[in-house]
């Protein structure tokens, strides 16, 4: 099952709603057309509701904002007024500047924290119980809450999944290759830690958790095996 994002943008005068796309939308068709009639037939409405929407703005604004002609639901003609223009043309360039901002966040990295814990030579992994990679082993760790250093992160996030309390050593390296992570670019920073107590048990998003000789650790999600051999490779773990 696929999912995506929606809003819904609005103007609103003196705490009174006066466009959301909807509208917008009545007043572009009636620009378009020239004609209300037409406007709410392509819409799907009745002229009388379609009329009753223009009121309804027109009551907020103080303003003239559509003009018709005589003629009825059959005929006539409908413009916009300059008030009218004004109104689609804020809403609009309102609009495209959310738009543009709200891109620019979605499309900024990610910030992650994953930790590498060692208990008598062997690795802690613990099972994704979701997706991406459900049912793979992968090191514990997680996003970063505003206003929690990365440090911090890995130490809750290691508590949540596994049931240790850690602390941590050094910085092992940052991860931050766009297409490490299938959900988006997420940059990690991942750290060695020692274990300081807690018991091992699987928590939170994680399915299990178990140890791993080092020589023997299984094919893991995201980039966590490259993470891992050079972890062994800086440490001289074997």
């Amino acid at each position: 099952m696929t999912y995506e994002m929606a809003y819904r943008l609005w103007l609103k005068r003196d705490d009174r709603f006066v466009v959301s796309e909807g509208r917008a939308r009545l007043l572009r068709l009636i620009e378009k057309y020239g004609s209300l009639a037409r406007a709410a037939d392509e819409m799907g409405m009745s002229y009388r509701h379609a009329w009753g929407v223009v009121k309804k703005i027109e009551e907020v604004t103080g303003e003239r904002i559509v003009l018709s002609e005589r003629g009825g639901q059959e005929g006539g003609t409908s413009v916009l007024t300059p008030e009218g223009e004004n109104l689609l043309e804020h809403y609009e360039n309102q609009k495209r500047v959310f738009d543009e901002q709200l891109k620019v966040l979605y499309k900024r990295p990610l910030i992650a924290a994953d930790g590498i814990v060692i208990i008598d030579d062997e690795i802690v992994l613990v099972k994704r119980g979701k997706e991406p990679y459900k049912g793979k082993y992968a090191l514990p760790g997680g996003v970063v809450d505003y206003g929690e250093k990365v440090e911090d992160c890995v130490v809750r996030e290691i508590r949540e999944e596994t049931g240790l309390d850690t602390r941590v050593l050094d910085l092992i390296g940052v991860y931050s290759d766009p297409s490490r992570d299938p959900r988006g670019h997420c940059i990690s920073a991942v750290f060695h830690l020692a274990r300081v107590g807690g018991s091992l048990h699987s928590g939170d998003d994680a399915a299990e958790v178990r140890t791993f000789s080092l020589t023997k650790v299984p094919s893991l999600a995201f980039d966590h095996n490259e993470i891992v051999r050079n972890f062994v490779a800086s440490t001289g773990n074997r």
